[in-house]
């Protein structure tokens, strides 16, 4: 029985320029995930752990540490084998939220963001290395852009609408806020790059759906050019809008 796998290579070619991503059945009827790479395939389970093993007899191995730390309390501090589990968890995990992500599975890809946010307050709390936590901590932003933006996406698409996106992107914002104040950063929190990118997703999800915030960005332009009357009809465009909210 042929082992190499050139025939699902061939049917399935890489492309550079996109994340190509599939689901498909397992030999045993469960769903999993695949991802073209440059140098072939790789497979994701959906649940649990992206490799399928479950270490300590834990779904994910974060899980197997929690287990671990709560029998030894303040005195657990992770040893070097844990820390190289431990990144091969971040790898996993960040693998399969980009394939959430790519085929907008929403929920899923907002879980997977938060399990890496969750090990990586775990890494801080429990490891004397420094340089290894901040390692990851650096990517820490970017997780969370990853989180709000499945969080919004949901509620837009499936949720409660507008507003409980912008409530999601917000409260990302302020995540973002206190992990900048806690490196001592704050000088830096406006002109981040993914700072920018989450409030223009905000105001962009605004302006598409938010019909009174489209009123008040006409208003503040009418009176910036003094066009007092068309101020005035906006203004009673949007205390219309008001009034029909309550």
């Amino acid at each position: 029985m042929a082992e190499h796998l050139d025939a699902l290579l061939r049917k399935w070619p890489y492309d550079p320029q996109t994340l190509s991503v599939r689901r498909i059945r397992g030999g045993d009827g469960r769903e999993v995930l695949q991802m073209r790479v440059d140098l072939g395939i790789l497979q994701l389970e959906t649940t649990g752990r992206p490799d399928g093993t479950r270490p300590g007899g834990c779904s994910t191995y974060y899980d197997y540490l929690l287990t671990r730390a709560m029998k030894q309390a303040d005195s657990f501090l992770l040893d070097e084998e844990q820390c190289r589990e431990v990144d091969r968890e971040f790898v996993q995990f960040y693998h399969r939220r980009i394939c959430w992500l790519r085929l907008q599975d929403y929920p899923r890809a907002a879980a997977d963001a938060q399990h890496t946010l969750a090990l990586m307050a775990f890494c801080r709390e429990h490891s004397d290395d420094e340089q290894w936590v901040l390692s990851h901590e650096q990517y820490r932003p970017f997780v969370l852009l990853h989180r709000v933006q499945a969080e919004a996406l949901y509620e837009l698409e499936d949720g409660d609408g507008v507003d409980a996106a912008v409530a999601a992107i917000d409260q990302g914002l302020v995540e973002m806020q206190e992990f900048f104040d806690e490196y001592n950063a704050s000088d830096r929190f406006d002109e981040d790059e993914i700072v920018v990118r989450l409030r223009e997703f905000r105001e962009s999800l605004q302006e598409q759906f938010d019909d009174g915030f489209k009123l008040r960005k006409e208003l503040d332009a009418a009176i910036a050019n003094e066009e007092y009357e068309r101020a005035a009809e906006l203004r009673d465009e949007i205390a219309r809008l008001r009034g029909g909210a309550h």
